[in-house]
């Protein structure tokens, strides 16, 4: 089994409009709602690979619900899920069909308070029993001690499980210093981890702050690793058009199966590229269409960046 965890769940709603206007109404064509948080896509696209993924996290209210139920149709998906009184958030995102970019407005979430939390870290220690590998995944709801996801990582240690950090600011910069196994920030997360714009210096500085590899994911440019076996960058086969919602996510998906697989590093990446942009084809975030991830497997490059330098 593979554990994702997603503190801070949320109802994801997807609006499409033909044309988004600052100032003016807008006729929706399409709405879409999905259980999501990006430890929850992370686990639908390794469910949609075949592998036995469980979701762990916090869930409640009206909003909570209707995101359990959501997850209750996705095959291959177990809930785990803490419930706690405070309602689940919900992210809204505006697709533009004109210009393909995406708009995203995303609540705080729940109020976490100390006995919910307690119930969630028995709860993690029981499933880590289970798990050959663990993602820990997105934002913190209010109330979490801000070096939660470090002490997550500490537990999983422990317990022999690897680990995957793919969150942002203080929760990354005290995450990394507790040796996960991959940490894949984006390139914004990367420059405010590090203080550095140059992605490839950034990824091997934030190796040295802890992290046994760094994956950094560059938008349509794709990653760029930093492992003890080598330094990696995997791009897809051209500039796609779509929605780049779930993209990081789905790329998390891919290194997470690739771990548990196995896979030598240019391996991973070459799955994780593919995974991406294939999501980005998708029409919301935590899908993909099996067609695309096919040719997109086959089309992706990987380049030894030891060698190009």
């Amino acid at each position: 089994m593979i554990l994702t965890v997603t503190l801070n769940t949320a109802l994801d709603i997807t609006y499409r409009v033909a044309s988004l206007r600052p100032h003016a109404e807008h006729r929706v064509s399409e709405v879409v709602e999905r259980p999501g948080g990006k430890g929850v896509n992370v686990a639908r696209v390794l469910a949609a690979l075949g592998y036995a993924v469980t979701v762990a996290g916090f869930t409640g209210g009206p909003t909570g619900q209707v995101l359990r139920e959501r997850l209750a149709a996705a095959p291959g998906v177990t809930d785990a899920l803490v419930p706690v009184t405070g309602p689940t958030r919900r992210t809204v995102a505006v697709v533009d069909e004109l210009t393909g970019r995406t708009t995203q407005l995303n609540e705080p979430g729940p109020h976490i308070g100390a006995a919910e939390w307690a119930a969630f870290l028995r709860a993690y220690d029981t499933l880590l029993a289970d798990a050959r590998a663990v993602a820990l995944c997105g934002s913190l709801p209010p109330g979490v001690p801000v070096g939660a996801y470090a002490g997550l990582i500490r537990v999983a240690r422990s317990a022999g499980v690897p680990v995957l950090l793919d969150t942002s600011g203080e929760p990354l910069r005290r995450g990394i210093a507790a040796r996960p196994d991959i940490v894949k920030p984006n390139a914004a997360e990367l420059a405010e981890l590090t203080g550095s714009h140059e992605p490839a210096r950034a990824t091997r500085d934030a190796r040295r702050r802890g992290a046994r590899s760094v994956v950094a994911s560059l938008g349509p440019d794709g990653l760029l690793a930093a492992t003890p076996e080598g330094h990696w960058r995997a791009a897809p086969p051209a500039r796609l058009r779509g929605n780049p919602t779930g993209a990081g996510d789905a790329a998390v998906a891919g290194l997470l199966s690739g771990l548990v697989d196995g896979l030598p590093w240019p391996d991973r990446l070459t799955r994780a590229t593919a995974l991406s942009a294939a999501a980005v084809l998708a029409p919301t975030a935590g899908e993909f269409d099996p067609a695309d991830y096919a040719r997109l497997l086959t089309a992706a490059t990987v380049t030894d960046e030891e060698s190009a330098a």
